[in-house]
């Protein structure tokens, strides 16, 4: 009886062993057969931007890169340069993507490594996915009835146009965050029969309602979902929230790291002004100074843990830490104006202290240690701005014009960074108050063109530069045009239809 049962054990296991053997040779000679598959698209349903400048498709198979090159296809088109990492191919944009479009990604006809090329029946599977640019939006300063002196949105690609800030407070200045869900900005508190002034501003955020989705950057995805799984509940808009207060420091020039994570202000003490410097605040964490010599204008750099300030007879290059020894220090300069995006470039400029014909210049600053002469004026600059490629550095300025009354005549000028070339874009009405902001895609310019009112004397309005009250203004957006070398070309202005001050486009 026992050497029964152990014969029908054995014949049951080797029946096994059979069955198993063969199901196991089955899948052998069909796994080389196994159609290659789009496994991941890093872009899919996502909402891209200037600062996302390639995807990643990831394979279930090693694949005949030429196939894949061949046949891959992008509607509206985005040209870029591939690259490869085993498994993995790396589209990277020669421009950044333009905003408010959809894209259409296609792959039909790639084939993996091993597959017989002239087999159509073991092409991979096809694949075909959306994206999208972000939405084309601006913020900009109201000046005219229920918008005056408040925060407003407008969303060119959905048409749609918002009130952020309440009507109590009277905007002065303001930055976007990065994933433009919010607005810094600082403001006065108006109430009827109290005088105010700018040493009143306290700092606040407002959200803009926008929930964006952007791709995971190809460091550290896993910890950006979990990261964007947390706040996943967008605010509606128009939450305002205190930043910073004024009870014991007015609070003066600030500026918002490009990473969002940190604010940098300018302070003095209410009952000391020789108490006066930087001060910062990262979340979850009290202001503090920061211990470092006086300075004046400043600006936080693209890597978000240094600035560039002025200090003295140059500009000081110093980390975001109290007491630490500055990074640099540029001795002829006396103005920063702007930062290439990836920190490799700087707009700086030179006060050149002729008595008889005192000038300006604007200089080039890399990080190399190069430094390049790219214009001289009689006048002023008052902003420039790299475009995404850092191909051309667009310049708001000022000429003087010859005459007995001294008057300046702005420009909005733009610059060949490689042939130097300087191109008057656009001649602008003679006005003190005028900004510009150069698009995250590099295609467009939004300026403003104000109205002062001279007779207007009364609290709670918008001021110039001039300390003259501004009545109007008009926004307008100038195209970027430029020919097959890449330099600008003049182009016509296009008027908005809003009325408006210091508009600037969300990232």
């Amino acid at each position: 009886m026992f050497k029964r049962s152990t014969k029908n054990l054995d014949r049951t296991a080797l029946t096994l062993i059979v069955i198993l053997s063969l199901a196991i040779g089955f899948l052998l000679t069909q796994s080389g057969q196994a159609i290659a598959r789009v496994r991941d698209f890093t872009w899919q349903a996502r909402q891209v931007g200037a600062a996302d400048s390639a995807f990643i498709l990831s394979f279930s198979r090693p694949m005949d890169k030429a196939s894949v090159e061949e046949n891959l296809q992008i509607d509206p088109p985005l040209p870029g340069k591939f690259s490869w990492a085993g498994r993995r191919m790396a589209y990277t944009l020669e421009s950044p993507i333009p905003y408010g479009q959809t894209f259409e990604l296609s792959l039909k006809g790639g084939r993996d490594r091993f597959s017989p090329p002239d087999d159509a029946r073991l092409q991979m599977r096809p694949f075909t996915s959306e994206f999208q640019s972000r939405d084309r939006v601006f913020v900009y300063l109201g000046v005219e009835g229920d918008e005056a002196g408040r925060l407003v949105l407008l969303n060119l690609t959905r048409q749609e146009q918002k009130i952020l800030t309440p009507p109590n407070l009277l905007v002065m200045d303001f930055k976007p965050y990065p994933e433009n869900d919010r607005i810094l900005f600082s403001a006065i508190e108006q109430s009827s029969g109290t005088r105010r002034s700018l040493g009143d501003q306290q700092l606040y955020t407002v959200s803009t309602g926008i929930r964006i989705q952007p791709p995971d950057s190809l460091i550290g995805a896993v910890s950006q979902r979990a990261e964007r799984n947390a706040t996943a509940t967008p605010q509606s808009a128009g939450v305002v929230e205190l930043v910073l207060d004024n009870r014991d420091y007015q609070n003066l020039k600030f500026d918002l790291s490009p990473n969002g994570k940190t604010i940098v202000v300018q302070r003095v003490n209410q009952q000391n002004p020789a108490d006066f410097g930087l001060w910062i605040l990262q979340p979850g964490e009290p202001a503090r100074p920061i211990e470092t010599e006086p300075g004046g204008d400043f600006l936080i750099a693209p890597d978000s843990q240094s600035l560039a300030m002025s200090q003295g007879q140059g500009m000081a290059i110093l980390p975001l830490e109290s007491g630490a020894d500055p990074l640099d220090f540029l001795p002829r300069y006396g103005m920063i104006l702007s930062f290439a995006r990836d920190g490799t470039a700087a707009a700086m400029v030179r006060f050149n202290r002729n008595p008889e014909n005192p000038t300006r210049s604007l200089f080039l600053i890399t990080n190399q240690g190069t430094e390049q002469e790219l214009l001289e004026i009689d006048g002023s600059f008052l902003d420039a701005q790299f475009d995404p490629n850092k191909r051309n550095l667009y310049c708001l300025l000022t000429r003087r014009i010859p005459g007995d009354v001294y008057l300046e005549q702005p420009y909005l000028t733009a610059i060949n960074l490689d042939s130097g070339e300087v191109v008057d874009l656009l001649k602008l009405p003679i006005q003190q108050d005028i900004q510009m902001n150069l698009s995250p895609d590099g295609l467009a310019v939004l300026f403003d063109q104000a109205i002062s009112d001279a007779d207007v004397n009364a609290d709670g309005v918008i001021r110039g530069r001039d300390g003259k009250a501004i009545a109007s203004s008009k926004l307008w957006i100038l195209p970027i045009v430029e020919d097959d070398q890449g330099i600008p070309l003049q182009a016509q202005p296009q008027e908005v239809g809003v009325a408006g001050l210091r508009p600037r486009w969300l990232p």
